[in-house]
């Protein structure tokens, strides 16, 4: 067998990530490489970095991405935050909440989960209850967008609490960056990671992370070694830091970032709040064709996450066929459930790039035209028109 090279079909990307990747970054992924250790290359990172603060509201001196996805920037806050023995609240309402319960483990740390149900926020009372019960906690862990349910919590509120608690907290931002508002300074958040593949409309495998200096301050005063070498923030920021020379770590991923900071320059261009203003009203209009389709999202509306939309499946109709044909057909990708959610919802997303209204109409037609062929009566054209109306009465969201 003679193995040619790999052209992809093309895609629409409207599932939980990765998102669609804007021209403008795939042209900068082309662009010449040169060495990690470049002056130009220096001067590109520190670029990256003050882009970075920009998106999350810092000021934060560490702030940087970590040469791989966003599960090795969930990694390194617990791998460099939690010792051996101690005891962390985590926050599981999902997937990723889970995830971030298996990292406390395999840290040795011990973790005391707030257990919530899929498809809604963290509960606040629930935090303060086991803060209270649980005086020797020093952390408190939690995901601000939980991907696998579409449920957005309360970060200032979470974060507020921990504070009173004297407890640092570590928050999954993965796909909030960039498309709601997140205020890592403002609200005290101190171990933030996200990933490049969601609302920042750039390709899948870096993971920006900041860390305040209560969050340092834990890590500089560690009485164990940090278990992962790669991962190891006193080691990767003599790469990083701000200084002319730097001490080599590994090599970092040349072309890749200089994806992530054509997607920051865009999003600086767009301007932040306009960028939450745009996921949002896109949002407004996909559920208003949802809606019109008789689909239902099954978050609440205050706790819900315009860029990740899960859909209730309708009685009789298979999700896994559905979304086959919405690939063959239409070369559209939709996500499917996750954990409990599995076979019962369809994830939705509208990211970035993909956060745009042909998705949003493409999207609609097929759902319409593929359920009424399984036997569910929709009017597509409704749909359609009720999506549109939203559309036009913010067009400059767009």
């Amino acid at each position: 067998m003679t193995i040619r090279s790999f052209n992809p079909p093309p895609r629409t990307l409207m599932g939980p990530g990765p998102a669609d990747v804007h021209p403008r970054v795939l042209a900068a992924l082309a662009r010449p490489t040169i060495g990690h250790l470049d002056p130009a290359f220096v001067t590109m990172m520190d670029e990256l970095k003050t882009l970075l603060r920009q998106a999350f509201r810092t000021q934060n001196a560490l702030t940087m991405p970590v040469s791989a996805p966003g599960s090795a920037g969930m990694e390194m806050c617990f791998a460099n935050l939690v010792e051996p023995g101690d005891e962390v609240v985590v926050c599981v309402n999902g997937v990723f909440g889970g995830r971030m319960k298996e990292n406390v483990e395999r840290a040795g740390g011990k973790p005391i989960v707030v257990q919530g149900n899929w498809g809604r926020a963290v509960d606040p009372d629930q935090v303060e209850s086991a803060l209270s019960q649980h005086p020797n906690a020093r952390i408190l862990a939690f995901v601000h967008a939980e991907t696998s349910t579409g449920a957005l919590s309360d970060a200032k509120a979470l974060a507020a609490i921990a504070r009173q608690h004297d407890c640092l907290t570590i928050v999954d931002t993965v796909t909030s960056l960039g498309g709601s508002p997140l205020e890592v300074d403002a609200w005290g958040l101190d171990a933030v990671y996200a990933g490049s593949q969601k609302c920042l409309s750039c390709t899948p495998g870096l993971a920006p992370v900041t860390f305040n200096e209560r969050a340092l301050e834990k890590v500089r005063n560690r009485g164990t070694k940090v278990q992962s070498w790669f991962l190891d923030l006193n080691l990767v920021m003599g790469y990083w830091s701000g200084e002319q020379k730097r001490t080599y770590h590994h090599t970092a991923p040349v072309n890749a970032l200089y994806a992530l900071h054509e997607s920051l320059v865009m999003l600086a261009e767009e301007g932040l709040e306009q960028s939450w203003q745009r996921h949002h009203h896109h949002h407004l209009a996909l559920r208003a064709g949802l809606e019109t389709l008789g689909l239902e999202l099954i978050v609440p509306e205050p706790e819900r996450l315009p860029q990740l939309n899960s859909v209730s499946v309708p009685a009789g109709i298979d999700e896994a066929a559905l979304r086959a044909r919405l690939l063959s057909r239409y070369n559209l990708e939709v996500g499917a459930g996750l954990g409990d959610l599995a076979g019962k919802i369809w994830r939705i997303g509208l990211m970035g790039y993909s956060s745009r209204p042909a998705n949003i109409l493409l999207c609609l037609s097929a759902f319409a035209t593929e359920l009424a062929a399984m036997g569910y009566r929709t009017d597509g054209g409704a749909a359609v028109s009720a999506a549109r109306a939203v559309l036009d009465q913010g067009a400059d969201a767009g």
